[in-house]
């Protein structure tokens, strides 16, 4: 069939073109502001890529469109529709489902489902467990939000048979991992992504609360995760981390599939030493030993949740640490852009103020306490520019020597937020409505031996690269 895609640079859509392309199917796609990297990814592949959302774009014809979340309608301050494209779709008929819903329907159905969701850590796990069951041989298909460098793709379809049968009712079933994200669907569809996978192993890697722009409370973004858990059959398996406790809720709720836990002392699978060098216990009981290059306590949980989850598929924990002790991660997540003059320069796709809380620890454990960490943010999410969570910035940089943040967008005061810590020149804190200034601000106090960690979900207005040039 031939498909297009509205808002098809985001990373999950991108991520669907590139399966419904390997799939034989053709795609086009439009967005605004076409941009990499998955407009290189894209094109690569022969994807046609237009800018912009014309009513023009009716004249393709394609058997359905598929529409990204980013797509509403939205209408300008002029009374016209933000997509034209969308109120011609609508206004003649035409067929659209939304990306969630078209991939359960052409690329997961008949296949083994193993959906890691979660409010931290999603893009990582599912990478590990992807790593996982490639090296356990089972040549498993997967969509990840980002790029795994052990793949240098965010999706592919994998085999269209298990090589070797498995356990369980269906072990014959292909395997396919996908990051399950509990944003909603499309703007006709506010329920979770997740709710349309329908998971044979859901992993529950965490929970709190994010997305403010959708979600009231915690309450409700729970409720969202139980409706996951309903779609999980009884043969099926929940991995679900024991230190949460509002994971523990939305298990009281009703589950009706094997649970199986990580983290706690008393869970299922759980760690003992170092998170960069630690032994893996199932029921208190050594089973494998995991040496890695990641760092932080929140990569030790991820790891224990990929080994839960590959265990349902029959792979061991021994072979599972193996392949760990060879990932090699995700772009953006503490990637070393480069060095100069003695200062590493690191990228990572922390926003959420836990996030950045467990990658600054996570290097401080790595680094200890002498080295200096210059930490570099935009509070760039929905939820952050909405200012939700600004008190807990200063707790979520505690690890950090100096703080810099870039303040464009924010209708809250940042300066104020994290007063606490002492803002201005000399302080401890500083802020800048600017990229230049920020990198002025940065290269002023910058000294051979520092490590400068910058957080954005976002490009960041391109800083690593600025930063790298102006600290020559």
């Amino acid at each position: 069939m031939h498909i297009h895609i509205l808002g098809i640079c985001g990373t999950f859509m991108g991520g669907l073109a590139a399966l419904a392309r390997e799939a034989g199917h053709k795609v086009t796609g439009c967005d605004a502001g076409v941009y990499p990297p998955m407009s290189d990814q894209l094109r690569q592949l022969g994807i046609e890529l237009i800018e912009g959302y014309g009513a023009d774009q009716i004249a393709l014809q394609p058997d359905m469109y598929v529409i990204g979340n980013v797509v509403s309608r939205k209408r300008l301050p002029d009374g016209s529709p933000k997509f034209p494209l969308m109120e011609a779709i609508l206004d003649t008929g035409a067929a659209y489902t939304s990306g969630p819903q078209w991939l359960a329907e052409h690329v997961l159905r008949g296949r083994h489902v193993l959906a890691v969701a979660g409010t931290h850590g999603k893009t990582t796990t599912t990478s590990m467990l992807t790593w996982v069951l490639e090296c356990a041989g089972l040549q498993p298909g997967f969509l990840v939000g980002g790029v795994p460098l052990d793949f240098g793709v965010s999706a592919r379809l994998g085999a269209a048979r298990r090589p070797a049968r498995g356990p369980g009712p269906v072990g014959d079933e292909p395997v396919f991992v996908i990051e399950a994200d509990e944003y909603d669907t499309a703007f006709f569809d506010k329920r979770s992504k997740f709710v349309h996978y329908r998971p044979r192993t859901a992993v529950l890697n965490n929970l709190e609360f994010d997305h403010a722009d959708i979600f009231d409370d915690l309450a409700a973004i729970e409720r969202q995760f139980h409706h996951l858990i309903r779609t999980v059959p009884s043969t099926g398996r929940v991995v679900t981390n024991g230190l949460e406790e509002s994971l523990t809720r939305v298990l009281s709720q009703g589950c009706w599939s094997e649970v199986r836990n990580f983290g706690s002392a008393v869970s299922d699978f759980s760690a003992e030493g170092d998170p960069s060098d630690f032994a893996v216990l199932h029921h208190g009981k050594k089973v494998g030993q995991l040496t890695w290059s990641l760092t932080g306590v929140h990569n030790q949980l991820n790891a224990l949740a990929a080994i839960a989850a590959a265990d349902h598929l029959g792979v061991s924990a021994e072979v599972a640490c193996e392949a760990l002790s060879r990932f090699q991660n995700v772009k953006r997540r503490m990637e070393l852009r480069g060095t100069v003059n003695g200062i590493e320069v690191y990228d990572d796709f922390a926003h959420h103020p836990t996030a950045i809380r467990t990658t600054l620890d996570g290097l401080r454990r790595k680094l200890g306490p002498d080295a200096r960490i210059l930490a570099v943010f935009e509070p760039r999410s929905n939820t952050m520019k909405l200012g939700t969570m600004k008190s807990q910035l200063p707790w979520s940089l505690e690890n950090a020597d100096l703080v810099f943040c870039h303040t464009a967008g924010l209708d809250w005061d940042a300066a104020e937020a994290l007063e606490s810590m002492g803002v201005g020149p000399g302080q401890r804190a500083q802020v800048a409505g600017d990229i230049a200034t920020l990198i002025e601000q940065i290269t002023a106090v910058a000294r051979p031996g520092d490590h400068i960690v910058c957080m954005s979900n976002g490009g960041f207005g391109g800083i690593h690269a600025k930063l790298l040039q102006a600290l020559k």
